[in-house]
Formats: C-alpha cells, structure tokens, sequence
C-alpha cells in the first residue's frame, strides 16, 4: 500500500459499535440496543468477532453497488464498516491465496434474508474472480442456478414470501488462480406435504402459480391447464396474489434460467409436464362403493381428470385407475391385493403427488449438478454456500419443525466447536495462553434426538417398523418410557409427575428444551410422515409411464428389480444426510452469517425488541460473545495498530523505522496502559477489555484535532506565503511588461514619423523623375511620329501610280466584310436557348456593330416567340389572350389577381347540358354558354346573400334560380355600361346598366364569385367582340350602385369576422353597404 494511502477502519465514524465483542457493558438489552440503533441508520450488518450478523431492512440500500464490491476487494476485514463483503472476500482470498477450503454458514429464521445473502455472496464471488469467456459461463450458469430452485423449492409463507422450503448447500470448485470451475448443490428435506395442503396465508411452490400467470395459451393448452388458480384443489387461493410478485414475468425468467444452466428444450417440456401432472392430481376425487363381500372401495367420480393425467404422462388409464382403487402386497412369494377405501385412495392420491414433485426436484438438482460440475480432472478448492431453514417455533410444530431443528442443533453444536477450536488455534498460534473457557454444550440435545439407542429419531423408526398396530399414541407411550428422565423432554404423560398439572402441555404432544428455548411437537403425523410410503401399485403405474422422465424417477416400479426390503425412514434418511454435511464443514474453515428478521410484517424501518431478543437467544448469539471475549476482546496485527495509532506518541510520530512489534511495545509504555490489559503475540496486540481500546480512540481522536489544528496553521502560513510571492512575482512581470510597452510605443511613434518623412522624400523623387520620363517618351513618339508621317509620305509619292485612286475604299469595304463575318461566326456558337423568357445575349464585340446587334437580338426573340407560340392549339392561344387581357386590366391593381394565375380559366362550372336538374335551363337558353357559375346575389335590404347562376352568353348576361332554373334576369351586352369592383381579396363586384334600359328597372346587379377575376375578363372580351366596344372596369374600395331609385354606395372595410377568411356584407343604413373584408 502506498505511503500517502488513507487507510479506514471499523472505528472509524463508527454507528453504535460495529463488533459486539468491544461491547461494554455485555448485556442483552445493550446487545438488543446496539442493533437497533445500527439497523435505524441503516447499518444492517454488525460483527462478533469473524461472524456477521444481518438485519433483513426488508427494502432495497445502495450497498450492494459495483462500486462497493471494488471497495471491499482485497481489503483487510476489520479495515471497513461491517459488510457481508468483508466476509465473502476474506473467505474468497483465504481459499486463493492460502489454499483453505472455505464454508459460509448461513443460519436464521425464515424470513431473515438467507436466501438473499447466499445470494449477495455468490454475486461477490463472481465479481471479483477471474474473467474469460469460459469463466463467465461457469459463473453465469452458478448464479442462474438460483432462480430455477427457488421456483421449484421456495413458497410464500406467513413469514416470507420467498422462503426456502428446503435446505441448499453447494460447494463451489476453483482452480489454483480462483476462477470458478463449476459447482455441486446438495439439497436436504424439500417440504413436500407443502404440495398437498398449505397452512392457511400460504402459498404452494413458486412453479405452480408462475406457469398458470405466466404460460402461453398454446403451452397451456399443451399442458392440459387452465389459467384460472380456482380450477385446483391443491393450490390455496387466499394468498394466491402476492403483492410485489409477478409471477409471469418469474415464470419468463425461469425459463431462461435453464436454458442458460443447459436444460435441452425436451427435457424443460417434461419437467413442465410432470409438474401439470402433479397439479391435475390434485382435482381427482374419489366416491366410495360397496363390493358383494361387503368390503368398501373407491370409484374415481370424474374420469377425465384421470384421462388428462395419463395423456400427460402416457400411462394407461385402467392401470393407473387400478393403481388408485387396490394395493398389493407382497410377502415372499405370496400376494394379496386388497381395496382401498376413500380415505386410503386420497392418502394414495397425496402421496403420489408428493413423491413425484419431491423426485422431480431431486432430479432437478442432480441435472443442474451435470451442467455445473467442473469439467477438468485438476485438484480443486472449494467454497461451501450453505443456505438452510432456520430455528422454527410455530403454534403447530410437527415432524417437519423437528427434523428442521434437529438440523440447527447439529449446526449450533459445530459452530461453538470451531468457534472455540478457531480461537485455541489462534491463541496457540501467537504464543498466548489458552484459558478454558464455560460454555453450554448441546450435544446432550443432539444425543436426545439422534442416539442409535435411545434417541427420538431411532425410536421413532422402531415404532414404524414394528408388526401391529402402530399410531402416533404408541410412538409418544414408548418416547415417554425411553426419555421420561432426560432433562431436555417434558410430556404430559411421563411418569415424572411434575407436568400433570401443566395445561399448556397437551396430552397428545412433548416438549423439548433446545438451545434456543423449548419447542412443543403434536405427535400427529410422525409417524406417517416418517414412513413416508408410496403404494408399490403407484410405483409400477408410473415406471410403465411413456414419459422418459417419470420413467426415470420410480426405478423401483421395474417388476425386474422388485425390492421386500422396507425403504428407509425420513427420518433415517435425514440423519444421514445431516451427518454427512457435518463431516463436510468439518474439513472446511467456516464462516458465519447469522440472519435476523426484524419484525413480522415483513415492513421496512420496524424493530421489534420482542422478536429480535427471540432469535438471539436462539441463534446463541450472547454466548458467542461471551465465547469470544473470555480470553482477549479484541486482536489487531502490529502493522495497522502502529499505523492507527503512532501519532499518541512523539517517538513513532511521524515515521518508525523500526519492527512493527517494537514500535507498539513502545507505543504502549509511553501510554502508561496496564500489563495486565494487553499481551503481545507473535504477529498481532491482543487487548483484553474493550474500554483499554475506547481509551485509545479517545486519545487518537483529540490527537488528531490536535494535528488537525496543526496542519491548518501550516497550511494557512504556506498559503500566505505563496500568495505574497505571487503577488510580488506578478508586480515584477507587470512591470517589466509595462517599461517593455512604453518603448515599443516610443519606437512605433519615431519609426512612424521617419517612414513619413522617407514617404515625402521619395514622393517628390519619384514624381520628379517621372516628369521626366514623361518628357522623354513624348520626344520618342514625336520623333516617331514625324517619320513615319514622312515615310508614308515618301511610299505614297514613290508608289501612288501604282493605286486606284478607290483603293482605300475598297480596303475598308473587305475589312468590314472580313469583320461582319467573324461576328456572325461567333454569334452562332453563342446564340441563347430559345426559351422566350431567357434574357440572355451574347456581348457586343465592336461598337460599329451596335445598332445591328440590338436589332439581331429583337428579331431572334420574335423569332423564338413565334416558334413558341406555333406549338399551341386555338384552344390554348384562347386561354393565353384570356390570361394575358386578365393581366392587363387587374395586375398590380386588384389583390384577388395573383391568385387566379395559376387558375385556368373554365368558363363552365355547371355542366348544364349534362345534368338533367337544368334541363329547363338549359332548353330557354339556345346561344352557346361562356360561363356558367354560381354566384351570391346581394340583397340590397339586409346585405345577405342569395344563390343564382349566373350565365354568359354571345349576347346576354343571365340571371337564373339555382334551384328551379328559371331565368330571373335577362341583360343584352349592350345595356351593360360598367363592371365595379374591390382592390381587395374579395369576390364581390358590381354589374351596372344603362339607365332607362329594360333590365334597368331593378337597378344594377351587386354579385359575389369565387371565380371574379376569370368571369370579369370573358364578360370584358365577350362585350368588345359584340359591341366593339371596351366595357369599364372600375377598381375601386368605395362605388355607387343602383337599387331601383336610390344610389347605395358600397365601402370595403379590412376586419376580422366571426366566419373565418370570407368576406361578409351588411347594411349600414340606406345609402350605405359595408362589406368586410378579412
């Protein structure tokens, strides 16, 4: 590490104490306090010596961060707050680097959180071992392990809802660098009565509800299930829903959980297969039914339950309905076949069912184990994870609780011997006496339970496996004459008379006194429960099953390997296997993470004192701390306690050059700290009384205030210093900046004014001689000038005889012509495209040619003008001198014209000879029509407007109904003197008549057209082609027209209006129409 390194430590900014063993005073109510006060600022984990204890906060922290697992990499254990980090890695590093096997022991009540930390520390572990492609698939295919047992194994409970209805050890194997090469899981007593019946509030197996939530109608539909939870007897449905679970989404994980772990996709669908089976298994039910001999047997009610199941498994139906009404024995060679009543069919129902979910998961273990197992032959290291149900005490404690807590005894007893054994190898290992040390040993529980001879479980196989009647009465008679002395047990019916008289002791129940208190057991059901029996007639039905898989699971059922010989006990079984993992962790240096539920509402921020005191009388955590402070409370190598604390004495401050033991011992000394409360080891200090190390973390804590105080005297000293001598730096350099701009601004100015005087200078000299190169070169050309005057003058003396006297005429006219054709030459490379509107022109090459290029320029764009317009029809040329008359009376002059432009002109909008509702019409009128449109004839009374066609023809204009077609004006061409209209973006406009004419009599016409501009333009071209005569167009936002005998003037206003973008008329008074325009 290096020197500038900051190094942290469990003390510092330490919440309460961070390790129960420097605890002062020891009592329970500290003990209780000290967690609490932790668990209510979040620190959930708290230390006793190497075991860590774990608060479950019952809700997400941001300590489990990648950050925080680099943080605690490679760090010494009691270097940072307490973490089940710190413990994963000292665990990991201890199998790396000094080639011990590891096992972290993980123990608590259900709903501690046991799970969750087995979880956290594989997690751990796989981060910060070794990467690689082939690494990262062993890991992933570790840690995907997880979610497929828990769907299998975990339920939801009273107390969890996710707990661990089994036990799971695995043993993860390293190679010599601490990469991970594969795993073995071991699996102990999965609680398979949890797939017949649930205590009330619970919940059967995870799989169950996660293939019904989250299973596709297809795979349903394959499975023979329905989605409905309600549809079977063997799931409860008051907790089928539990809040913060998805089981689809669970169920969606699952499934790729075991393709990661390397389930083919056949076998997933027989697992699925066998798990619908168990489920349908359930909704089977029996009625009974009288034989002639008298003897009663049972029917199956409804057969298609049965039919489905045997489809799923490929049995045959009358072998397994056979299989469910009569059960063989075999005795030698005899057999007898006997029937079974209801009561005998349904235990034979829920004992199929359990055997086959509690084979399906053994076989799930053992196929997760082929897929994880290392694959190399190397010498391994390995790290056990063992995740087991903890300590159960419930209202109803029967054979499961038992076996359960005879699993924690066993536990309990190994960890007080490798506890003990860890600290008399430690204190052995530093040259430190090793004092005896009082502490209560289980083992006599433990002899009470699993003595050969006179032990509960041996007894209990005795009474199952004697000849005649045997009841769970026989099994408490013959515990109460085998144990009736044994300190630990109390019954009722002992013959120790002190617990006649105790009513909280029923008579059909014992008691034993277990290291974490006394536990009451209904001997109803051990024995059953124990013998664990299955009809060999089901085991045969399902070894002829079509289904490899359930095939597989009953290997008894082969006729060809029928075994007389009784199977073993549950009980035996259990025993067996509780001894062998005994022997494992012995081999193993163990580390502890005892779990603690805080409360039983499963809330987060609640303590309960009661509940928490409960479990840690169980867990024995008191004794653990008395065990590890009866010799040395607390134990630090010399290295980081001289690094810690050297600033108390003024000869390891700042630096010892010596050993670190030295400077310690001198440390000590100078402190004045008693003998009697320290001993040297041979690597570490060992302090015997937690308040000889509080004493110290005072001292260092004012010492540090002290150097603090120090540092910030220097520090302000140095800061000042510094800041002068930049100040004075900074004067210097501004000055010598200064002086050295002051002289280039002198120098500038000099150099400034000598350029100006050398500019004069060399002015007056250059003008000077340039006068008179001036003179020079007027002389030259003078002369030049003069001779060739006089030369010419001599050629034309000596050679005019020889001339015409038109010879320079004739010059001049071949030059002209020599020059004209070069510019019709090059004018034909250059000529522009003959696109009328292309305003190109090549330049003018001579100024003589001025005139005729103009006029060449002229002529060529008539030319292509011409050409042009030779592409068009009469048609087209129609629309164009309709378009061009329409830009001459209304360009630049009405606001409605740049829209018509890109318009064509159509004249006729109603198809009057075409559609049969203007037949009438069309018939009163036989001229050719040029418009027909519906325009909005003004009422002169209101300003409202009134539909009318209007219709131009050769010599009329015409006013029809819109709906009736009859012509309600009829106006010669003739008689029209006038068209008004807006400058504005308006359609109105307004036809004038001769006054005294016939269609006079009503006054002028006040019309409004979406098609003004094009329906001006043809009544304008129609009225000069009959009258020779050009009709006024009058643009104006304010003119006078004719109603009958008054004039109305007509204003157009700009304003917004209630309808939008269209223009509206209105009636001001008599005289006056106001139309506004938007």
């Amino acid at each position: 590490m290096a020197k500038m390194e900051v190094k942290t430590s469990l003390l510092d900014d330490m919440i309460g104490v961070g390790d129960m063993v420097l605890l002062e005073p020891l009592t329970e109510d500290s003990f209780i306090n000290n967690l609490k006060k932790r668990f209510d600022h979040s620190e959930v984990y708290t230390y006793i010596g190497s075991v860590v204890i774990s608060i479950n906060p019952y809700r997400s922290l941001p300590i489990y961060t990648p950050e925080k697992v680099e943080e605690y990499r490679n760090r010494n254990f009691y270097e940072l707050s307490p973490h089940i980090f710190a413990l994963s890695d000292e665990a990991y590093r201890s199998l790396r680097d000094q080639d011990k096997d590891q096992c972290i022991l993980i123990t608590g009540e259900s709903g501690a959180g046991k799970t969750e930390a087995s979880k956290l520390v594989m997690s751990y572990v796989a981060a910060v071992c070794g990467k690689g492609a082939e690494v990262n698939q062993v890991k992933e295919q570790l840690l995907q392990s997880n979610p497929v047992l828990e769907a299998f194994g975990n339920a939801k409970t009273v107390r969890n809802d996710n707990s661990s209805r089994f036990g799971k050890y695995m043993d993860i194997e390293f190679d010599f660098k601490g990469d991970p090469l594969g795993g073995v899981i071991s699996n102990y007593l999965l609680e398979k009565s949890r797939v017949v019946k649930q205590p009330r509030g619970e919940r059967n197996f995870h799989i169950f509800y996660q293939i019904l939530s989250g299973a596709s109608e297809d795979f349903l539909c394959k499975l023979k299930l329905e989605r409905d939870f309600s549809r079977y007897n063997y799931l409860g449905l008051d907790s089928a829903k539990v809040n913060g679970v998805d089981d689809a989404a669970n169920f969606r994980t699952v499934r790729n959980a075991m393709q990661i772990v390397g389930f083919m996709d056949h076998e997933t669908q027989s697992v699925f297969e066998v798990v619908a089976a168990v489920l349908k298994l359930g909704n089977i039910e029996f009625k009974p039914e009288s034989r002639v001999n008298g003897l009663d047997e049972s029917k199956i009610k409804d057969k298609n339950e049965l039919k489905e199941i045997c489809e799923l498994t490929g049995i045959d139906q009358s072998v397994l309905e056979r299989a469910f009404s009569f059960r063989t024995v075999e005795a030698k060679q005899e057999k007898v076949s006997t029937t079974l009543n209801v009561a005998q069919a349904y235990y034979a129902r829920d004992a199929l069912a359990k055997n086959l979910y509690s084979r399906l998961f053994s076989w799930l273990v053992t196929r997760i184990n082929e897929s994880i197992k290392a694959q190399t032959k190397v010498r391994k290291k390995v790290m056990g994870v063992l995740d087991i149900y903890g300590f159960e005490i419930f209202e109803d404690n029967s054979f499961e609780q038992f076996i359960i807590n005879y699993c924690n005894e066993k536990l309990q007893q190994i960890f007080i011997e490798l506890t003990l054994k860890e600290e008399q190898e430690e204190y052995i290992r530093e040259g430190i006496e090793w004092t005896h040390i009082e502490y209560f040993n289980n083992a006599i529980i433990c002899d009470l339970i699993e003595n050969n001879q006179t032990g509960i479980l041996a007894m209990l196989d005795e009474e199952c496996l004697r000849p005649g009647t045997v009841t769970d009465d026989t099994f408490l008679e013959k515990l109460n004459q085998v144990c009736a002395t044994h300190q630990h047990f109390e019954s009722r019916m002992s013959k120790c008379s002190r617990f006649l008289n105790d009513t909280s002791l029923p008579h059909s129940c014992f008691r034993i006194q277990h290291y974490a208190g006394k536990v009451m057991y209904q001997v109803e059901g051990f024995v059953d429960k124990n013998n664990d029996l299955l009809y060999r007639d089901l085991s045969q039905a399902m070894w002829k099953a079509s289904h490899s898989l359930i095939k597989a699971l009953f290997p008894e059922g082969n006729p060809a390997k029928i075994n007389l010989k009784r199977p073993p006990t549950a009980g035996s079984q259990f025993k067996a296997s509780v001894a062998t993992l005994m022997k494992n962790l012995q081999t193993k240096n163990p580390n502890y993470i005892r779990c603690i539920k805080p409360n039983d509402k499963k809330a987060a921020h609640i303590f309960n004192d009661a509940l928490v005191c409960h479990q840690i009388r169980y867990l024995g955590l008191l004794e653990n701390v008395r065990v590890r402070r009866a010799g040395y409370a607390f134990r630090q190598a010399y290295e980081p306690c001289l690094e810690r604390y050297k600033m108390l004495c003024k000869q390891t401050w700042p630096h010892w050059r010596g050993p670190a033991r030295a400077g310690v011992e001198v440390l000590f000394n100078e402190l004045e700290i008693p003998e009697e409360e320290f001993s040297f080891g041979r690597s570490k200090i060992f302090i015997r009384n937690p308040r000889t190390l509080f004493k110290l973390e005072d001292l260092r804590k004012q010492r540090l205030e002290d150097l603090a105080t120090l540092i910030e005297k220097i520090y302000r000293g140095w800061k000042c210093r510094t800041r002068f001598l930049l100040m004075k730096k900074s004067q210097i350099v501004i000055a010598s900046w200064y002086r050295r701009y002051a002289q280039q601004k002198k120098y500038q100015k000099i150099k400034s004014s000598a350029i100006i005087v050398q500019s004069y200078i060399r002015g007056w000299k250059a003008r000077k001689l340039l006068r008179e190169l001036k003179h020079q070169k007027r002389c030259n050309e003078a002369a030049t000038i003069i001779a060739a005057y006089w030369h010419g003058t001599q050629v034309r003396r000596e050679y005019r005889k020889f001339f015409r006297a038109n010879a320079g005429r004739k010059i001049y006219e071949f030059t002209l012509q020599r020059l004209m054709q070069k510019y019709f030459l090059e004018m034909k490379n250059k000529m522009p495209s003959l696109s009328p509107i292309d305003k190109n022109w090549p330049a003018r090459p001579y100024l003589f040619l001025d005139s005729t290029h103009k006029e060449l320029k002229r002529i060529f764009h008539v030319w292509r003008c011409k050409k042009y317009r030779d592409q068009f029809t009469d048609q087209q040329k129609l629309i164009y001198e309709e378009k061009l008359e329409a830009s001459e009376l209304f360009k630049d002059k009405k606001a409605l014209y740049p829209a018509s432009v890109g318009q064509p002109f159509q004249g006729a909008y109603l198809e009057i000879s075409k559609n049969p509702k203007y037949k009438k019409l069309k018939d009163a009128v036989d001229e050719k029509i040029i418009i027909a449109e519906v325009v909005n004839k003004i009422n002169r009374a209101n300003g409202k407007a009134t539909s009318r066609i209007f219709l131009l023809t050769k010599n009329n204009v015409l006013l029809a109904d819109q709906k009736s077609g009859n012509i309600k004006s009829e106006v010669p061409l003739g008689d029209v003197t006038k068209v008004s209209m807006s400058s504005q973006n308006d359609g109105f406009f307004a036809v004038h008549l001769k006054e005294g004419s016939e269609a006079a009599g009503k006054g002028d016409f006040l019309l409004s057209s979406d098609h003004l501009i094009e329906m001006a333009t043809k009544l304008y071209r129609t009225t000069l082609s009959q009258t020779k005569q050009k009709l006024n167009i009058e643009i104006s936002d304010e003119f006078l027209v004719q109603f009958r005998q008054d004039k109305v003037c007509v204003k157009f206003i700009q304003g917004s209006q209630k309808n939008g973008s269209i223009p509206t008329c209105k009636r001001k008074n008599n005289r006056l129409l106001e139309v506004a325009v938007p």
